[in-house]
């Protein structure tokens, strides 16, 4: 008999299980750059959104945009942000990465031209441009993957801020209950044999160890497709 799962019932959507996107501020990302000219911004507000961990800054451009960035440490209201070729290199400051010297930090890194940015955006998080070559930028990421940028990505300067966030306990169950549902988060996780049969394949049985087999097959229809589904191996790995 199927089962109705908890990531079943998420993956069909619905209210219950909707991200309140409704609460964000906005996309965050850089403003599209005009024929390489210069262009700057002015920065007018810190913000919190409940959709991002980092502080966000509200940023008005010579063009008249208005947009959303990730704050880097040491900014503050009134500053201003330059987005260039041959901008200076100071925190907030937007450069492709072809302009920016081995070794500096850096956030907000755009996959390919012109998508906003990508990696290196949560609170704390920095990257830092290792090597130069013809075609393409080796950046080191925040988890020391690296990986190889066209020369025409840009990326902002610095250290996103409010690092230190996960220093702070939670102390209280409620409190870590808040913070997940507000970016739509399913907490508390549930080990699937410690629920009722009726919940789960691995549920039922008084004890927390049913000794059932994790894998299921490529065909197994929905509610019992849980587990390793079709390994080519399981089992801990002989050395």
């Amino acid at each position: 008999m199927g089962k109705s799962l908890i990531q079943q019932k998420r993956g069909k959507g619905g209210p219950r299980y909707r991200a309140p996107s409704f609460r964000y501020k906005g996309e965050v990302g850089f403003a599209r750059l005009e024929c390489g000219k210069l262009m700057s911004a002015e920065v007018k507000d810190i913000v919190h959104s409940s959709g991002h961990f980092a502080p966000l800054i509200e940023l008005k451009y010579s063009n008249g945009e208005i947009g959303l960035l990730q704050a880097p440490e040491g900014i503050k209201t009134g500053d201003m942000i330059e987005m260039s070729d041959n901008a200076e290199l100071k925190p907030g400051n937007i450069l492709p990465l072809k302009s920016i010297p081995e070794g500096t930090q850096i956030y907000n890194i755009e996959s390919s031209p012109g998508d906003g940015g990508k990696f290196a955006r949560t609170n704390g998080a920095f990257a830092r441009v290792i090597t130069k070559m013809e075609n393409g930028i080796l950046v080191e990421l925040p988890s020391s993957k690296r990986r190889t940028f066209l020369p025409e990505c840009r990326a902002a300067i610095g250290v996103v801020a409010g690092s230190g966030r996960t220093d702070k306990p939670f102390l209280k169950a409620g409190n870590k209950f808040y913070a997940k549902t507000a970016r739509n988060k399913v907490w508390p996780n549930v080990s699937g044999t410690s629920m009722n049969s009726v919940s789960h394949p691995f549920g039922g049985r008084s004890s927390h160890a049913k000794g059932i087999p994790t894998q299921s097959a490529r065909n197994s229809p929905p509610g019992r497709k849980v587990g390793n589904i079709a390994p080519k191996r399981s089992g801990r790995r002989k050395r």
